[in-house]
């Protein structure tokens, strides 16, 4: 069974491609190999590593989940900016653009100083930022503090922490995985109560405040990630053995070598190759993109639209508690039973199906605006949001090969980052030009479900095209093609590190690197 998110989050942050050069320069400076593999293979699976669990499943809940409690002020920021609705939602949508497209800074981080500083130091960073906002007197200001530093300091404190936890735990990686993922749940169902408290004794200033101390608790979760093994030295062999000549030789050779660098990079974290040579990469990402244009737009304008129709504000910050809780309870189990057999090969079928549900029952909230309503919608939404959280990265683990997931998950948390970002405004521009909130639903049902759709049908026609293609060479005696045949065989069985006695990985990675 291919491993879940964390794994996948490990590679993104630019460990794999640290072990990859460490392979290739075993006779380089550095610590003994016995040495390293001895870090390496005594702490997983047990010891720190569960007090390495604890700390980022509390990471988890003070980042993902943070962008979504800001509409527990939405109403208060409007009336002290005398902003629109569409000036107000950049705040949250700057945030979590921010929080998604950040993953290559935080990759080059994590490669020089190592996970636990990252971590600390992403926590210093939306701590401040957060303390800073409570002293803006503009909107503008507002999104700088609040949007771009404090997302920044989420990004480099969350991914860093489910990096360390991919090599604290490998034979009970899959446990790790599924406990890890209900942090963002955790944060869903607790951080609107404690925002709602703050908000009525403190105001949303002194909220601001409060929570950019509470942030600063990243650090103390980050201290406690102590790395398992002695990072690389940074020294290069070009330092060491070429010295530096001012002629034009010498600066041609530079810019060379800085080219090399910038296409080694993008390579490592950016599969733009792969996105124009893998089919199902390219309709999977570009479904994820559309997805995201609706996807959490819900979240931010909930508590705003219950408000609005005079529901209490502690009652409305209870719904996005319940949708918290939703996912506590409901996400590790299912988890497990998506690793079932029966389910290999089908998993894209499965996250349609809930992306098509969660889609719909946004229409849910044009009924009215009344508690039990909101309530079925909540559950409904939670329900599904669950399953397509759960298999979201256990689908593209079955698109692309292993060796080159890093890399595909930087493109698609770019590509993501845009939609997220103009999908909250767009919504609050609908808002003041209609004045009801019913519209946004309405919209992002749409938008969603028609992501849904389009996903389905797209593999669905893939997988016929791919069997179509197959029967066809077997008739003709001819070997198929495995350009599109392979994806859903080798590439869940394929390991982190790459294999290379497999030939049909071999094969894979030939198609892709064209």
């Amino acid at each position: 069974m291919a491993p879940q998110q964390p794994s996948s989050m490990e590679k993104q942050t630019g460990e794999p491609c640290e072990h990859e050069s460490e392979e290739e320069e075993k006779e380089g400076p550095g610590p003994p190999l016995d040495e390293v593999e001895k870090a390496t293979t005594d702490a997983p699976d047990g010891g720190w590593g569960w007090v390495v669990l604890l700390a980022t499943i509390l990471v988890l809940a003070l980042t993902l989940a943070f962008p979504s409690c800001i509409g527990i002020f939405y109403v208060d920021l409007q009336k002290e900016f005398e902003a629109s609705n569409s000036e107000t939602s950049w705040v949250p949508s700057i945030m979590t653009a921010v929080l998604h497209a950040g993953g290559p800074l935080c990759s080059v981080l994590v490669e020089h100083f190592g996970c636990r500083a990252t971590v600390m130091f992403g926590g210093v960073l939306s701590g401040v930022g957060m303390a800073v906002s409570s002293f803006t007197r503009s909107i503008l200001e507002l999104y700088i503090t609040a949007g771009v530093i404090t997302g920044l300091g989420f990004c480099l404190s969350f991914q860093p922490a489910v990096t360390i936890l991919g090599y604290y735990f490998v034979r009970r990686r899959p446990f790790a995985n599924a406990m890890s993922s209900t942090g963002t749940a955790l944060g869903l169902s607790t951080l609107p109560f404690l925002g709602d408290y703050l908000h009525s004794e403190l105001g949303w200033r002194g909220s601001f405040l409060v929570l950019g101390a509470v942030l600063l608790n990243c650090c103390v979760c980050g201290a406690v990630m102590r790395p398992l093994k002695p990072r690389k030295p940074r020294s290069s062999k070009a330092t060491r053995n070429s010295p530096r000549s001012p002629d034009k030789k010498g600066l041609k050779e530079s810019i060379q070598r800085m080219f090399q660098s910038l296409v080694s990079f993008l390579r490592c974290h950016m599969a733009f190759d792969l996105f124009g040579s893998n089919l199902r990469f390219r309709v999977f990402s570009l479904g994820i993109t559309w997805m995201m244009l609706g996807f959490v737009v819900p979240l931010i304008y909930l508590v705003p639209y219950a408000t609005a129709h005079g529901m209490d504000q502690s009652q409305a910050a209870l719904l996005l508690s319940i949708l918290g809780f939703v996912n506590i309870f409901v996400r590790p189990p299912i988890g497990v039973l998506f690793s079932l057999p029966w389910f290999k090969g089908r998993h894209i079928y499965v996250f349609s199906v809930a992306l098509f549900i969660n889609g719909l029952s946004n229409s849910i909230c044009c009924i009215a605006a009344s508690f039990p309503v909101l309530l079925i919608y909540v559950l409904t939404y939670g329900l599904s949001m669950s399953v397509i959280g759960s298999l979201m990265f256990t689908v593209l683990m079955d698109t692309v090969e292993m060796s080159r997931f890093p890399s595909a998950l930087g493109l698609l948390s770019i590509m993501e980052s845009v939609t997220l970002l103009i999908g909250p405004p767009l919504a609050g521009s609908l808002v003041d030009r209609t004045g009801l909130y019913t519209y946004v639903f309405l919209a992002c049902s749409i938008s969603v479900a028609l992501s849904a759709l389009f996903l389905m049908v797209s593999f669905y026609w893939l997988d016929c095209h791919g069997e179509s293609q197959k029967d066809n060479s077997i008739a003709s005696g001819s070997p198929a093609k495995p350009a599109v045949t392979l994806p859903t065989v080798q590439y869940s069985s394929v390991p982190t590190d790459g294999d290379k006695t497999n030939d049909p990985s071999s094969e894979t990675e030939n198609v892709t690197d064209i």
